[in-house]
């Protein structure tokens, strides 16, 4: 796929996921299913965090999104995403990491990813950013596994499987951008 191809594939899909977002119902924002609980954590007693579920917990979470997806924003995001108390949970801990990926900072973002496997191995959403980071860093084999993970998972028909796939298509030392 020529330059022009990847950039008007990525500029595709942002658009579809600008239109989609407003469909979603707030839960849903982060293209995730609902950011849930890590497995196996009791209700605890109340502390200065929101409750996944709770209102805070969701606007402070799509304010984040918005800063990652709609401004570019990844310093900020990462602040609010750990100001919201919950970076053990799957979905907060991949935008963390896709954050600092973003940022070039590809140690740190590592170890957000392997953290949001840690608390959910079959999070999809981080098999295909920890997929990408890993065509990003040359490493095509470790790609090609997360591509079967997600296969395994959502099928090859899913967007994370396609958007793999389709990094892994370009010759390595391709100009990556995602």
């Amino acid at each position: 796929m020529n330059k022009c191809a990847s950039r008007f594939l990525v500029l595709a899909m942002f658009t579809m996921a600008l239109i989609a977002v407003p469909l979603l119902t707030p839960a849903h924002a982060s293209g995730d299913e609902n950011p849930a609980p890590p497995a196996g954590t009791k209700k605890e007693k109340k502390d200065k965090s929101s409750s996944i579920g709770d209102d805070g917990f969701l606007k402070g979470y799509r304010a984040a999104y918005a800063a990652i997806y709609d401004r570019n924003d990844y310093a900020s995001a990462i602040l609010q995403l750990k100001t919201l108390g919950h970076d053990d949970n799957a979905s907060v801990a991949t935008l963390i990491g896709y954050s600092y990926r973003k940022l070039g900072d590809y140690k740190v973002s590592q170890i957000w990813y392997e953290r949001a496997l840690k608390a959910d191995p079959d999070h999809v959403k981080t098999w295909q950013y920890y997929g990408l980071w890993q065509v990003e860093q040359g490493n095509r084999d470790q790609a090609q596994y997360h591509l079967s993970r997600i296969a395994a998972l959502a099928g090859a028909n899913s967007e994370e499987y396609r958007s793999l796939a389709a990094a892994l298509e370009k010759p390595p030392g391709t100009g990556l951008v995602y």
